[in-house]
């Protein structure tokens, strides 16, 4: 369509066709001819080269923590010479860059780089990119989209935790502060099943995929004392408000890579399903993109659905149970999910005690506090050190 400009060209095209038919002057019929031509042909131009401007992106990294940035680059060519094009890049809720390139040519791609504040957590879209595009005499101007949608996962800001809760090995009679399972190999064979997301395709048994034409992977049988479960309690009420959920999410997110790092298999459980076992790089990528979108809720019977997932068999060595202040419900849980796991830590957000800590903690529970807009290093350091002095051997 026209710009403003080319408006302009039109009104004056206008005007001295009237004033050709008031004089009878062929100069101003011939002028007028004129600016009708100039905008019509840069509506012809900008219609047809819009489609030629290929755009690439590029973000580097596309997985970020809450707080941290990523570079974003564009890459423009055109199929041919092209001026005048101006793009706009949007990442959805969280802003949008514009870019103006003279001339776009076919074999100098115009490179452009923008930076992103990665906040808050969650999954958002990049792109299409907007291109715009005016003639020479930037008499008209047309616009389209050009490139992939991409995506950029902002996970929760994790903490550097120090320690790990005592869990006993294989033989009974000794306790270990750190697993002794090797993420990288060392388990038994247990058996085949399919293929989920996230699994390492290392582990697909070949022969068995090819006869029966699906992807069969061998589940090995991790030691039972590297197994973890990370449970983030989804409730609303069970939080003063949104920075304390907030917090919450963060907490459980600095466990998970803690454990992991330290060798555990931790299973990740947000009140959704089963969980998401975190056993291979690509298992924690999709653990940590649920932190990254996960959300509370109401109207949720936390018993009834971990009852539901304890079902499918976990059990293990350490439990990370986060959640506000605990309530009746919580306790519930920590009685019935301690019966299949050595050691449970209680993270809470909570400004100080109150009798459900204190009742988790005479059950036997190692209980980390800390308050909305505090960090969770600290006292995971310090409830960590108060348990190791107070173990006792075998």
């Amino acid at each position: 369509m026209p710009t403003i400009r080319g408006w302009a060209a039109l009104g004056a095209a206008l005007a001295l066709v009237v004033l050709w038919v008031a004089f009878g002057e062929q100069l101003l019929l011939a002028a007028a001819a004129f600016l009708l031509l100039a905008v019509a042909v840069g509506v012809i131009h900008v219609r047809r080269t819009v489609p030629r401007v290929a755009v690439e992106r590029r973000i580097s990294p596309s997985q970020v923590h809450d707080g941290d940035r990523a570079i974003v680059e564009i890459a423009m060519t055109g199929r041919r010479r092209v001026h005048h094009v101006n793009v706009e890049d949007v990442v959805q809720g969280l802003g949008a860059a514009a870019f103006t390139a003279d001339v776009v040519d076919t074999d100098d791609p115009v490179v452009a780089r923008y930076e992103v504040l990665c906040r808050p957590r969650g999954v958002y879209k990049v792109g299409p990119a907007a291109v715009t595009v005016r003639d020479p005499l930037a008499m008209a101007e047309s616009g389209g989209t050009a490139g992939r949608t991409d995506r950029l996962v902002v996970y929760p800001a994790v903490e550097e935790f120090d320690g790990l809760p005592i869990v006993r090995g294989q033989d009974p009679t000794v306790n270990t502060s750190q697993a002794n399972f090797s993420q990288t190999g060392g388990e038994d064979f247990f058996t085949l099943r399919e293929y989920q997301q996230g699994d390492d395709l290392r582990r697909v048994h070949w022969p068995s995929s090819a006869k029966r034409d699906e992807l069969m992977i061998r589940q090995l049988e991790m030691p039972w004392q590297s197994r973890a479960l990370v449970l983030l309690d989804p409730r609303v009420g069970s939080y003063s408000g949104t920075e304390a959920f907030e917090h919450a999410v963060r907490g459980a997110a600095s466990a998970m890579r803690h454990l992991f790092q330290s060798g555990f298999s931790p299973t990740l459980w947000t009140g959704v399903s089963e969980g998401t076992t975190v056993a291979s790089i690509e298992a924690y990528a999709l653990g940590m993109e649920e932190l990254a979108t996960v959300q509370a809720v109401e109207d949720v019977d936390l018993r009834k659905l971990v009852g539901r997932m304890r079902r499918s068999g976990l059990s293990g060595g350490a439990l990370i149970m986060v959640t506000g202040a605990p309530d009746d419900s919580d306790l519930a849980v920590f009685r019935l999910l301690s019966r299949d796991y050595v050691k449970t830590v209680a993270m809470t957000v909570a400004q100080k005690e109150n009798e459900g800590i204190l009742q988790l903690r005479r059950a036997g529970a190692i209980t980390v506090l800390a308050a909305p807009g505090a960090t969770w290093a600290p006292a995971w350091r310090e409830a960590m050190e108060t348990a190791w002095s107070t173990a006792t051997p075998g």
